[in-house]
């Protein structure tokens, strides 16, 4: 029986499907997380062989000691994986500690966690990427400001769209060294529109499931200006974002894994390429954050927790000609006044919605704080969704 640590299994809350799948490929499922076991959901609880809570996953000692327990326990260990990219270096240095080889080590980590280590990957497989230094010299970033015209500061190792900062002049430039901010790095502003390609990547770097999504608007603006959260995945995935991601892919030498790729479609022509051309953003070696992976669910008539379980467990998984459509989500703030109301939304959406309810508060910033998800057959009607709960 093959043993498989899963760290932090109760964040986000639907990774207790992760769980749920592998031991249902017989799988010991052995969770560490912070969070009491009293409080753990239920099929969480029923899905795991054992539990060892820690008082802080950021303690390296403690999640340590909590690994060493369970090899003592159960013997070797053979996955170790939390689907987390706040966890991921933490996971490679768990994986050198114990041997575990499924998996990225921690010399594997720069080019997957720092923006500015992926671009060569990216340029080795043929995708543009766009023009960049590190913001750690005003006089040379004033320099690059003025050859690019407008940048994005944002720093070389982080998640999504945090701290992240558009800068449109000298004096925000100036403003932004002022705060004293270290590991950042500068990037041109690139008029796009981010889309993404996500896909389970079998032991052999073969995706065994594909799709995408794509994000209208500014991520940077969400956050910062806490605008309402809008992204949908694709009803059938672009072939030239399908040929970019399965070249990403193999660049990235990644194996065994839930990806979530990222990047611009030019919104005009520009020295990367023409109107519509495909240019590298970022990469994430983990599925797309929140509740995309139950949108992927609704959007194939799928289930991605069980085919990453049969990829983890060597199993092909059976696949059909299923019913597909475009999944939208829209994060909707509170306090702030909407012409139509929640009662009024599931009148008219009610046999589109497939979910809607609070946004975990870890997740509100980047995602808004009540969230409506529904499946449409056209495009169109996802951005009518869209416009009718943002107004």
């Amino acid at each position: 029986m093959k043993n498989f640590i899963f760290l932090s299994p109760n964040f986000p809350e639907s990774y207790w499907r992760f769980c749920a799948a592998l031991k249902k490929r017989g799988m010991n499922v052995l969770g560490i997380g912070d969070c009491p076991y009293d409080e753990l959901r239920g099929e969480l609880k029923a899905a795991l062989t054992e539990y060892y809570k820690v008082n802080s996953l950021e303690n390296y000692d403690e999640v340590y000691r909590a690994v060493a327990f369970f090899t003592f326990r159960y013997g070797r260990i053979d996955w170790l994986e939390s689907n987390n990219e706040y966890w991921l270096e933490q996971n490679a240095r768990l994986r050198d500690d114990f041997n575990i080889s499924t998996g990225f080590r921690s010399a594997d980590m720069p080019p997957v966690k720092f923006k500015s280590k992926m671009k060569a990957r990216y340029e080795a497989a043929g995708i543009p990427v766009a023009r960049y230094r590190m913001a750690d010299d005003l006089p040379a970033c004033l320099a690059f400001l003025k050859e690019v015209g407008r940048a994005v500061v944002k720093p070389d190792n982080g998640v999504g769209a945090n701290a992240t900062y558009r800068i449109e002049s000298e004096a925000a430039l100036r403003a932004f060294f002022a705060e004293g901010h270290t590991g950042y790095i500068m990037e041109e502003f690139i008029d796009g529109t981010i889309c993404s390609y996500d896909a389970i990547i079998d032991g052999a770097g073969q995706p065994v499931f594909e799709t995408g999504n794509v994000t209208p608007g500014s991520l940077m603006d969400v956050v910062n200006e806490r605008e309402e959260s809008c992204f949908y995945i694709v009803k059938e995935l672009p072939d030239e974002v399908r040929a970019k991601g399965r070249a990403a892919v193999k660049s990235f030498g990644v194996k065994s894994r839930f990806v979530h790729f990222e990047f611009f479609r030019l919104n005009a022509d520009c020295h990367l390429g023409k109107k519509g051309a495909i240019v590298a953003l970022e990469v994430n070696m983990r599925p797309s954050g929140g509740c995309s992976p139950d949108m992927m669910n609704y959007a194939n008539s799928a289930d991605v927790y069980e085919i990453w379980a049969d990829m983890i467990a060597g199993v092909q998984s059976q696949s059909g000609n299923a019913e597909k459509s475009f999944c939208a989500f829209i994060g909707r703030r509170n306090g702030r006044a909407y012409a139509l109301s929640h009662e009024e939304i599931l009148k008219k959406y009610g046999a589109h919605l497939r979910e809607y309810g609070e946004v975990d508060a870890a997740l509100a910033p980047a995602m808004g704080d009540y969230r409506y998800i529904a499946c449409f057959a056209t495009e169109s009607e996802v951005y009518a969704f869209f416009n009718d709960l943002s107004r």
